[in-house]
């Protein structure tokens, strides 16, 4: 059982990285992109490229998956997204969808449809007995990089300028251009550091959760369910939300897995029947 905790802990800390751009785009720049997974899957395929075409090591591939992802993130922004910020969410989400679709194809066309593999270093391979308990290298080394993680986004979000000048930029962005924040160039560093954060996300569940052109479309829901239960006000909502899918996910896949991907439906549907605006919303949700 503490077996099962561990891995669903570290499965619960994968999805939150994975999720915590849309968290961020959605919930702080009230922009739903449903594209995210794409820029996920573009971190994980710039880190097989980087590690079986050109022998890389995993350590240097992972700050260089989120860089470049954040780079094109960045791009993007500055040529397509901005453009849709005033837009009506249904033109957001067709628009996303369509980015996503793209994506899917270009992957397929340029990497090829099979399964893509990482050899991980050999000091993070295989599994370490704790007490008792099978703890897995990698999984433990996921959990280490994401727990720092969700601290310095914290950090950043709260306690810093610029996540003060994101607030007041979300919150009424004339009066944020008139104290003379650059509500343009705020909002394209946010979408970038999200897009980042994705590809980082996706580099390093790339052993874990597999690596294919599909994935956008495999993992738009998981992405969704962390941010609806967790809800978009904060980091600690979908930070909590993700460890509880996650867990619940791995526990019934192992214990009932006639019915295990039902679990994470089921516990997401009395969740958001006892919280609809997500577990720490301020106030009705957007």
């Amino acid at each position: 059982m503490l077996t099962i905790l561990f891995d669903g802990i570290a499965y619960g800390m994968l999805l939150f990285i994975l999720a915590c751009g849309l968290t961020i785009t959605l919930g702080l720049m009230n922009f739903i992109n449903l594209a995210h997974g794409a820029f996920a899957m573009a971190g994980g395929y710039i880190t097989v490229v980087m590690m079986n075409r050109y022998g890389i090591s995993f350590y240097w591939c992972l700050p260089a998956a989120f860089l470049l992802t954040a780079a094109i993130g960045a791009i993007l922004e500055r040529t397509l997204y901005r453009w849709l910020y005033q837009a009506s969410h249904l033109d957001q989400v067709l628009f996303s969808v369509g980015i996503v679709f793209m994506s899917v194809a270009a992957a397929d066309y340029f990497m090829g449809g099979q399964q893509q593999l990482i050899n991980l270093p050999p000091e993070l391979s295989g599994r370490m007995e704790i007490l008792g308990v099978g703890i897995g290298r990698y999984r433990l080394f996921t959990i280490v990089v994401c727990a720092v993680l969700v601290v310095l986004l914290q950090l950043i979000l709260s306690r810093t300028r610029f996540g003060s000048r994101l607030r007041a930029a979300v919150d009424d962005r004339r009066v944020a251009m008139g104290l003379g924040i650059n509500v343009s160039f705020v909002f394209a560093l946010t979408f970038a550091f999200g897009s980042g954060l994705a590809g980082l996300g996706g580099a390093m569940g790339a052993e874990i959760l597999g690596l294919d052109p599909n994935f956008p479309l495999k993992f738009m829901i998981y992405f969704l369910i962390v941010v609806s239960v967790g809800g978009t006000s904060t980091i600690s909502g979908p930070f909590l939300a993700a460890m509880l899918l996650g867990i619940a996910d791995v526990a019934g896949k192992y214990y009932v897995p006639a019915i295990g991907p039902f679990v994470i439906y089921a516990l997401m549907i009395v969740m958001l029947i006892i919280r609809p605006s997500g577990l720490f919303a301020r106030g009705a949700g957007r």
